[in-house]
């Protein structure tokens, strides 16, 4: 077998993991979630849970994928069984291929918004012709073979000159960005009053279904889903300490949706919009925001561009995940390049069908998205603690042999974490029925 290529270091290490963590999952969906589904208390239950379920789970699915070094169907193969493992691989490799093809469309979007915003800005004026434009499937598909090809050049220059090389250029732009909308925000006059206000928790107000919504936010804002961290735990050197990168990798999601909640929930507050829009807050409650705000277009182009940023590292390491498995297929006869350009026009015929019918996001995201998210992570954690086995687990998650046979934390990954983890999906299903 070749030589694996790995992470050169650990800070590249973790910029890479928190790039892929983040996405459209902490600066688009976190806010609206807090908003719809118990404002500040949804947020300390989040977090919670992130600490308790999610943050164990990332452990286990990066462990997977380096005491394995291998994609996503030799992973669950060499855990599960030929049988079984190229069952569940297929399916998991399936799902984010799937996954990849509408959210490129969401990319796209986020790209033409920030564009718009820059080039016109946002007025009663021109809110029509913004809206009428991104329903132009045409336009936006143009985008979008636009963000594949970008994504797909950053691919074809390799792990460490391309993966790597933009994670370290676009993760720490992201938070000098953020940091400098956060203090524009807080500079609007009633904003601290009003944030103060919003942080007040009432925890008798949150129903079971905001907790569901906190815990399913927990699993989804780490890109979790046996897919993405197990690709890139493949990668991650031996001596890395996997407790203390997916620690750091945490920190960083956590706070790019803190962050990005800094910025949006003062300002919609501020001008009396509404915070339990859902998933329209990004593409019609900003636009109007942008639009009353002082200096709205420059600050609406900044935000939906390191949006778009962040966004992109997540659609990078979805298509390596499925690249990096196919190229590692013993009966493909194709190189990495050839396999990176066949991706490449699946994911351009797969797309267009969601650029010319938006509706169809929203359907394919309760399938292959947070529904098949949710089912992957289980599956990773049950073949890295029930396949691989506990010893050889246990030595892998540990570097100052604190994790030894029968201890709590593999016990912890190998019942607690599935077990909430089919909740989620359970509750997830009967939610959407």
């Amino acid at each position: 077998m070749s030589q694996r290529n790995l992470f050169s270091s650990r800070v590249a290490t973790v910029l890479t993991m928190i790039g892929v963590a983040v996405g459209l999952g902490n600066v688009w969906r976190f806010p609206y979630m807090m908003g719809k589904y118990g404002g500040s208390a949804f947020l300390f239950i989040y977090l919670l849970f992130t600490v308790l379920f999610a943050l164990p789970a990332l452990v286990g699915e990066v462990g997977l994928g380096r005491v394995t070094r291998k994609g996503i169907l030799g992973a669950f193969q060499e855990a599960l069984g030929p049988s079984i493992g190229k069952l569940v691989g297929f399916l998991l490799l399936f799902t984010v291929t799937i996954a990849s093809s509408y959210y490129v469309v969401v990319i796209a979007n986020v790209i033409f918004t920030a564009g718009f915003s820059a080039v016109k800005g946002f007025s009663a004026e021109s809110m029509p012709i913004f809206e009428g434009q991104l329903s132009n499937g045409y336009l936006q598909y143009g985008i979008v073979l636009g963000t594949l090809f970008i994504s797909l050049v950053v691919l074809g220059r390799g792990l460490q000159k391309g993966i790597e090389w933009v994670s370290k250029l676009f993760v720490p732009f992201f938070l000098l960005i953020i940091l400098y909308l956060i203090l524009n925000a807080f500079s609007l006059e009633g904003a601290k009053e009003q944030f103060l206000a919003f942080l007040q928790p009432d925890f008798g107000a949150l129903s079971a279904k905001d907790v569901f919504a906190a815990l399913g936010q927990a699993f989804y804002s780490l890109s979790l889903g046996g897919t993405f961290m197990v690709m890139y735990g493949s990668y991650i050197k031996s001596e890395e300490s996997l407790p203390k990168l997916a620690f750091w990798t945490g920190v960083g999601d956590v706070g790019a949706a803190l962050l990005a909640g800094l910025f949006i929930v003062p300002t919609v507050l501020v001008f009396g919009l509404d915070m339990t829009a859902g998933p329209q807050l990004i593409f019609v409650t900003l636009p109007r925001l942008f639009m009353e705000m002082p200096g709205g277009a420059w600050i609406g182009f900044l935000f939906m561009t390191v949006l778009a940023m962040v966004a992109i590292l997540s659609l990078i390491g979805a298509l390596e995940a499925a690249i990096g498995t196919i190229v590692e297929i013993p009966w493909v006869p194709w190189n990495r390049k050839q396999v990176l350009i066949g991706m490449g026009v699946l994911q351009a015929l797969l797309a267009f069908p969601s650029a010319m019918q938006p509706n169809l996001i929203g359907w394919l995201d309760l399938i292959f998205g947070s529904g098949m998210q949710v089912l992957g992570s289980a599956l990773a954690l049950i073949a890295l603690t029930w396949g691989i086995g506990r010893l050889r687990t246990s030595k892998e998650l540990s570097s100052v042999n604190s994790f030894t046979q029968g201890t709590f934390f593999f016990q912890w990954i190998k019942w607690v974490v599935p077990l909430v983890l089919f909740i989620v999906l359970i509750g997830y299903v009967y939610s959407s029925f």
